[in-house]
């Protein structure tokens, strides 16, 4: 192994050194501890140290890494103290996570390291996020995120290199080729030559390199940072390594060739620079070893530490508590919003309106969110000159630009990612799904990534998504489904669905104040058929909040989006039934109170919904009346829904298919009852 020193100084040397060995050290220790039964697992990184120091040591302290389960030499190199990452490690709530992640699935603002999750892709196309906000505030900064061999294969990594070189991101991405992605060996992985290949095929450089030579990624990486930052393009690098151990210490290495050890170990990155410190006379042997005897007393002194961790102490409200972000009104926005509600058009004659349609008024308060916030940019397919698929932002890039409303590829999942990685770095987003069915592609990154976040480390994800959504206008199975149920049961989300252009506006304006991540569901069929009186000003609607829209004692229409028309439009087709419409607005969190109003104001409930029956929200509040607000109840709980098949094109089968066309058959059958 040929070590090209260039100008690094002996102390600089010295300083490498220091950070190469102390990961080594305290994974033999883990490994120990792993035997004794005193840890519960392991990811092992020995043998791969050098490619995680190394780049960390050649980024600035303040620049993103997303590293994965072989970096621990990224929180060691960033002065993460042994004794909280080994409470981390054991699950303590001293840990970064207050014990609710394992391992190395953590991150942390103060040492900008971004926490991964298992499904490893999605953590590429979060460094995008972070790029971007850089290359917006006009900072010499990059943002670095790892990959395995076994993680090029997934679609996140061809989405976040091609958006980072669609959108000339000032991103590293390294590879850590160590031959194997668990036990699949990287001749059955991919059929390139090389990974590096890859990077042409995206547009943008890449270089190989020996990942076990420390100088050689530390030079490398400090190169491709000055590369990036000039000329404000990513970049990709190889890193040939081994992995010594298992894939974690379970799975073991019986499919590797032993005789692949052997050649390894030569190449052993901790025990080359060894010999070639001494060859430069930087260090001794006595002076190796002396390092060495330092840091096993300070590993033991920080294990004495994580070890003497207080009991987990579990509480309940604290839990639930932090699932989301709370709110300051300290959020960057010129002004304030003021928070009304739909009572307060007929009680405050002055208040400034005018007539507009459902897709007006979601513009006009995405316009004004834009005034408000000059750090909220807008992501879409075909949303700047086109306008997006429904033109509620044609006109934004002539008085926003197109730093700010920004065309994407079709790459659902990496621009969700960007979103977060915005977030990161104080960014508020909106992406817009251009239809919400496409919403699949990205809903690894809206699930796990998105909702979760918060709960994991405490880092909020201000992001919003919208959701155009619904049938009624022919467009088929895959773009007329109605899927807000998929996201109702995640802890971390909020979903919004409004009706009315009003609340459309004002929800769409408190979604984007609000730190969390927020699904915002627009139904098409109601873009252009609903009009309505909306305040001219700068406003919210309070999320989690009903609205009482009809006011009845024979039975309560339980609804939201579509259903509150069909709602409103049977009970003036029918004056004959004393009707009683509640309009959910917000599906998670869910306004109980309100829920437990209307039963109680007519003692028989119809819950109805556009979507399919089997799994729609309309159960989950069945169940919760029937636990809560059961003595209230006249008859049982009843449920409209769609049918339980996809939706169909044909507009006869549609109609049939929709709940409206079983609403009367409903609304007489729990009258009957």
């Amino acid at each position: 192994m040929i070590f090209d020193r260039k100008d690094i100084t002996n102390d600089q040397l010295v300083h490498i050194y220091r950070n190469l060995l102390w990961p080594r050290m305290i994974e033999e220790k883990m490994l120990v501890l792993l035997r004794q039964g005193k840890i519960s697992k392991w990811f092992s990184g020995i043998g791969q140290e050098a490619i995680s120091v190394g780049a960390t040591l050649a980024l600035q302290e303040d620049e993103w890494i997303m590293p994965l389960h072989r970096n621990l030499g990224v929180f060691t190199s960033r002065n993460m103290p042994l004794s909280k990452l080994f409470m981390q490690w054991q699950g303590a709530q001293e840990g970064y996570s207050k014990g609710r992640e394992r391992s190395f699935h953590f991150g942390n603002k103060e040492h900008h390291i971004c926490g991964m999750i298992s499904h490893l892709g999605p953590q590429l196309a979060i460094a995008d996020g972070v790029a971007l906000a850089y290359k917006l505030r006009k900072e010499k900064k990059v943002s670095l995120a790892f990959s395995g061999d076994g993680g090029t294969s997934e679609g996140d990594f061809h989405e976040a290199l091609n958006t980072a070189a669609v959108w000339d991101l000032p991103v590293i991405f390294v590879i850590e080729n160590n031959g194997y992605g668990l036990s699949t060996p990287v001749n059955e992985q991919y059929r390139c030559i090389s990974l590096v290949d890859k990077a042409k095929g995206y547009g943008m450089e890449g270089v190989q390199i020996d990942g076990n030579n420390v100088l050689s990624v530390y030079d490398t990486i400090k190169g491709v940072r000055d590369y990036c930052i000039k000329n404000q393009k990513p970049y990709l690098i190889e890193c040939l390594t081994f992995r010594m151990r298992g894939h974690e210490e379970a799975s073991g290495t019986k499919y590797v060739p032993q005789d692949l050890f052997k050649l390894w170990e030569m190449k052993d990155p901790i025990k080359n620079y060894e010999a070639f410190l001494q060859k430069e006379n930087v260090l001794t042997a006595e002076q190796l070893e002396n390092i060495k005897e330092e840091f096993k007393e300070k590993i033991d002194s920080e294990l004495a530490i994580g070890f003497a961790a207080r009991p987990v102490q579990v509480n309940t409200e604290e839990e639930l508590e932090d699932v989301y972000a709370e709110r300051t009104m300290d959020d960057g926005r010129r002004t304030t919003a003021r928070v009304i509600d739909n009572s307060q058009l007929n009680s405050e004659p002055g208040l400034p309106t005018k007539d507009a349609r459902l897709i007006d008024a979601i513009k006009e308060g995405l316009q004004q969110s834009m005034q408000q916030h000059p750090n909220l940019i807008l992501m879409g397919q075909d949303i700047a000159e086109y306008g997006g698929a429904f033109k509620i932002t044609e006109g934004f890039v002539s008085e926003f630009g197109k730093e700010r409303v920004r065309n994407t590829p079709l790459c659902e999942s990496a621009i969700v990612g960007t979103a977060l990685g915005l977030s990161l770095e104080g960014y508020k987003s909106m992406m817009e799904m251009q239809f919400a069915d496409f919403v699949t592609v990205g809903f690894n990154q809206i699930i796990n990534n998105l909702a979760k976040i918060h709960y994991r480390w405490g880092q909020n994800a201000d992001v919003l998504i919208r959701m155009p959504t619904g049938g009624g206008v022919g467009a088929g199975p895959f773009h007329s489904q109605s899927n807000e149920a998929w996201f109702v049961k995640t802890p971390g989300l909020k979903v919004v669905y409004p009706s009315t252009p009003m609340d459309a506006k004002g929800l769409l304006i408190a979604a984007i104040n609000d730190p969390n991540p927020v699904l915002f569901f627009e139904h098409k069929a109601l873009y252009r058929s609903v009009s309505g009186q909306v305040p001219a000003d700068y406003y919210e609607i309070e999320i989690g909040k009903a609205r009482h829209v009809r006011e009845g004692d024979e039975i309560s229409i339980i609804t939201y989006g579509s259903g509150v028309h069909w709602a409103e439009d049977y009970a003036a087709e029918h004056p004959e039934i004393s009707i009683d419409i509640l309009d959910l607005r917000t599906l998670l969190p869910l306004d109980y109170f309100a829920i437990r109003e209307a039963v109680q104001r007519t003692g028989r409930v119809l819950l109805l919904h556009e979507d399919t029956l089997t799994g729609g929200v309309g159960g989950e509040i069945a169940a919760w009346i029937a636990e809560n607000c059961f003595h209230l109840l006249d008859a049982p709980v009843m449920r409209c829904a769609s049918l339980d098949t996809p939706i169909p094109f044909n507009i006869e089968l549609e109609n049939n298919f929709m709940a409206k066309a079983r609403l009367h058959e409903s609304v007489q059958k729990l009258i009957g009852y």
